[in-house]
């Protein structure tokens, strides 16, 4: 049976590393379904093909040397592996609910391994769909105990990621810090300029004709991580500003599809403060 393993490289840019780790493919008899990189510092997305043979052991053991001469760090994972996510959400369950459409209708390739809510109000979906739902309510008296409930919850079920899903609380910078490159989240697009409540009315008031999303890695620093993805949609006066508020809705549904179905292919790197996104 064939293999389709897919393998992220990244290290400090030099002459010679892409023909290096070819080279080393090519011996182990692998074939490169896809390849792509950027410059600057190096960064490279494969999609290697090989018989049962090719496993994650026999291309590391393969591109050893390229790694020692290069500094490469390689990230290896199974094309067809299955990734787990943890949604968590608050009462506003329209992302979720795109997140769960796009897995049963098979556009999004991954298991949703619990539902996490500071509120009871999505449990009927939860219940309807077959998933784990945690109930964890936050208040400033407890917020640390379930921050541990979430780190413990990522460790049991192994969750490759965890989607912010509307998710209406700020988290801790130990949790985020502790998550960071496995925790995504959503704002409107207008932050920083348009902050505080109701940002669509703000925008309406201001006569914007574009509004949007943004979906970004959590960070310490308060919707300021490294984007993902954006989405953007026209709007004109004739609407009103709960027209806005609904268009945007939708926008951060939508932004969530790229990053969940990129991240766990090796289609994200991310450097500093930036995200790299290679089509996976």
């Amino acid at each position: 049976m064939s293999q389709l393993q897919i393998l992220t490289l990244t290290c400090e840019d030099s002459p010679g590393i892409v023909a290096a780790v070819a080279t080393e493919l090519a011996v182990l008899g692998a074939n490169l379904a896809e390849s792509s990189h950027t410059s600057n510092r190096f960064f490279m997305r494969l999609a290697v093909e090989g018989d049962d043979s090719l496993s994650i052991a026999s291309i590391e053991r393969a591109l050893k040397g390229a790694i020692d001469r290069f500094g490469l760090c390689v990230h290896t994972v199974a094309a067809r592996r299955r990734p787990k996510i943890i949604i968590m959400v608050s009462k506003f369950d329209h992302a979720m609910l795109h997140l769960l459409y796009q897995i049963k209708v098979g556009w999004l390739n991954a298991d949703v391994v619990a539902i996490v809510s500071n509120h009871e109000d999505s449990r009927g979906v939860a219940e309807r769909e077959g998933l784990a739902y945690h109930y964890c309510p936050v208040c400033k008296d407890n917020k640390t105990e379930q921050e541990q409930r979430l780190l413990g919850l990522v460790h049991e079920t192994g969750a490759d990621l965890v989607i912010l899903a509307r998710y209406m609380q700020v988290l801790s910078d130990d949790l985020s810090t502790r998550l960071f490159g496995k925790m995504i989240n959503i704002h409107h697009s207008f932050l920083p300029f348009f902050k505080g409540a109701k940002p669509y009315h703000q925008a309406y008031e201001r006569g914007v004709k574009l509004i949007g999303a943004t979906a970004h890695y959590v960070t310490p620093d308060l919707d300021e991580g490294p984007i993902r993805d954006q989405e953007t949609e026209r709007v004109t006066h004739a609407m009103s500003a709960e027209d806005f508020v609904a268009t945007g809705a939708t926008s951060k549904a939508g932004s969530l599809h790229g990053p969940s179905s990129c991240i766990w292919r090796g289609g994200i790197m991310l450097n500093g403060n930036k995200a790299i996104v290679f089509s996976a």
